[in-house]
């Protein structure tokens, strides 16, 4: 049983860098935090164009999937969700949760958000996060951001979302791909509060 009462929303979009969504489960799950994962449809495509592993399309086959993508068995409580399943939890104001982070979240789910549309459940989740007044965080994968790109984001901003954008930090020396993921995960995570992931923070300089 999980220690950590209410559910985190991990939505996945299809915008490259699905790198940084299968670290942030890894060290969600192994904290021991309730994750409701959604992933859009074209999250299918990006998984077979960047890692040409196919993503199940069954809910049950997908809590296995991601886990041996996190590489995390038995530890925390995942539950997937259908794209299309409108109907799901997550989609109702009535169910509490931590907030929701969109990662990587594409320039076609900031559009939608921002005009106040929701097709899938990865859009209407995040929407009730924005009407019942709750955190929602997206981590924009994409360069150079168009000027349609910076006014949706922006709209964003002015309704309470958090925009941390895919971009890491070298003060932390990092070393591999996964500490250059890590810290933007993580920077993402603190936005809710969350201090899952064990990397270097800024100390301050020595004179």
């Amino acid at each position: 049983m999980s220690t950590h009462t209410k559910p985190l929303i991990l939505g996945v979009s299809g915008a490259s860098g699905l790198i940084y969504a299968v670290r942030a489960l890894k060290f969600l799950l192994e904290a021991d935090y309730r994750i409701e994962l959604v992933a859009s449809k074209s999250t299918y495509m990006v998984w077979q164009s960047e890692q040409n592993i196919r993503m199940p399309v069954e809910p049950a086959q997908q809590e296995q999937f991601w886990r041996q993508q996190a590489g995390v068995e038995g530890i925390g409580k995942l539950c997937c969700h259908s794209w299309s399943n409108v109907g799901a939890n997550i989609a109702s104001g009535s169910f509490r949760t931590l907030g929701m982070i969109v990662m990587p979240c594409s320039m076609a789910t900031v559009g939608k958000l921002a005009a106040g549309l929701s097709s899938d459940l990865l859009e209407r989740a995040a929407d009730v996060q924005l009407k019942e007044g709750r955190k929602l965080i997206l981590v924009p994968r994409e360069t150079p951001f168009s000027l349609i790109h910076l006014r949706n984001l922006t709209t964003l901003a002015e309704a309470g979302v958090r925009i941390v954008p895919a971009i890491p930090a070298w003060y932390h020396n990092p070393k591999t791909i996964e500490d250059l993921v890590d810290f933007v995960v993580a920077r993402a995570l603190d936005q809710l509060d969350v201090d899952c992931i064990p990397i270097q923070r800024w100390q301050g300089r020595q004179d």
